[in-house]
This record gives structure tokens, sequence and C-alpha cells, in this order.
């Protein structure tokens, strides 16, 4: 089902201008998400497009977004850039729609800016974060750095993660979560890889993985205290 979309610019840094966002607030939406794109992508991208259109359908409004590198086309822009704004980003969301409870992440990159800006320090107004396809390490090198600063995220976080994901092996993502205690959930996704593509003849459920992550996260978020 086709949802409106209201487009939105916001200033990103004072350095690096506006950049454009999509709001997407289903009726009756409980939270609003704001989710940032991949690292080689950018909002209009397919598969957070799907992620936003199935959110709408359970009632999570999302604010997609893009990076200043990806509105501008120009080489990717520094950590710092980049969650300062995730900041902006969420400060916008508020802005649009100042009722709902807040929550952020993104796929992949999106995701792990957004952590790294919340181990910085807590993200206004943000309740949780949710990671779709949080991208422990590169291809072929399993490893655990990018995972060390999750220690000092304090919010609630989601992962929802892809078994057959090529960026998080499970068994190095499953001891991660854990130590990180209640504040982590992982939910994975049967056959799914970091892209969401699954193996049709060989998972276990019928239900669309898309539909599966929106259900999850719902869930997940109504919960939240």
């Amino acid at each position: 089902m086709p949802h409106d979309v209201q487009e939105l610019k916001f200033l990103a840094t004072p350095e690096k201008g506006d950049v454009s966002a999509l709001l997407i607030r289903p009726e009756g939406a409980t939270h609003l998400l704001v989710l940032g794109h991949g690292a080689s992508t950018n909002m209009r991208h397919a598969t957070l497009q799907s992620i936003a259109d199935r959110l709408a359908e359970v009632g999570v409004a999302t604010l997609r977004y893009n990076f200043p590198y990806s509105e501008h086309g120009k080489g990717r822009d520094g950590q710092a850039v980049c969650t300062e704004t995730i900041r902006s980003a969420v400060a916008a969301a508020r802005k649009a729609s100042p009722d709902l409870p807040l929550l952020a992440g993104g796929h992949s990159f999106g995701g792990r800016m957004t952590s790294t800006a919340a181990s910085e320090s807590p993200i206004e107004g943000v309740h949780g974060l949710v990671f779709f396809s949080f991208p422990l390490h590169l291809a072929g090198k399993p490893e655990t750095k990018r995972a060390d600063h999750l220690a000092d995220v304090a919010a609630p976080m989601l992962f929802l993660s892809g078994t057959r994901d090529e960026l998080a092996d499970l068994d190095l993502l499953r001891p991660v979560c854990e130590r990180l205690g209640r504040r982590a959930t992982l939910h994975l996704l049967d056959t799914a890889d970091h892209g969401y593509k699954i193996l049709k003849k060989s998972r276990a459920s019928d239900e669309d993985v898309f539909v599966e992550m929106a259900r999850v996260a719902q869930a997940w978020a109504a919960g939240l205290r």
C-alpha cells in the first residue's frame, strides 16, 4: 500500500548545508523512527523504501534523510559530520511530529553512525535504537572492533540481522549482544543476507522479511518505557 510522503529539508551541519528528508506518517502512528541509509546508497534506496513502507503499515512513522555526501554526490563525510547530521535529523523529526516518541537507527552504515552518535552522548528525545543489518565487520574479515562503542550506548537497542549477513558473523554478533545485557535485543531473520535477500526454498517462515522486521520493531518499541 503506498503512503503519502512529505519532502523536507533540514540543516545537516553549518559547513555542509541542507540535506533532504522524507517523512511518512501513517494515521494513528505510535512512534517516529529516524532512519539513516547505507554507506553507498541514499534515502530513496529500495531497501530503505521497503523498510519505511512496512513500518508505516504497523503504525511506525519514519523520517529518512540523506547524509551530506549522498545529498551532494561527493566523497563520504567523516564521522563527525555524520553524527552531527543524525542529531540534526532527530531534531527535524521532533519538530515535524512533536507528539510522537522518537526512535533512531538505520540500515548498515546509517545504524552504525547512529549508535556512534549515541555512544558520544545521548541523542535528545530518542527512546531506542533500531539497527537494520548492523555492519559488525567488513565482509570476509570477522572482528568486533566496530562494536566497542556500543558499551557506551545507554538507550535500548534492537538488532535485526539476517542469518546469512556477511557483515555480521553470528558467532561474533551473539556474544556482542549478550555482553550488552538487557539493553540489546537480537532478532534473527532466517536466510536473509545483509540486504535482506532470502533463500525462499530453505526459509522456514512464509512471512515477508520486511513485514517480519516491521512487526518485531513495532512490538519492541511498544515495550519501551
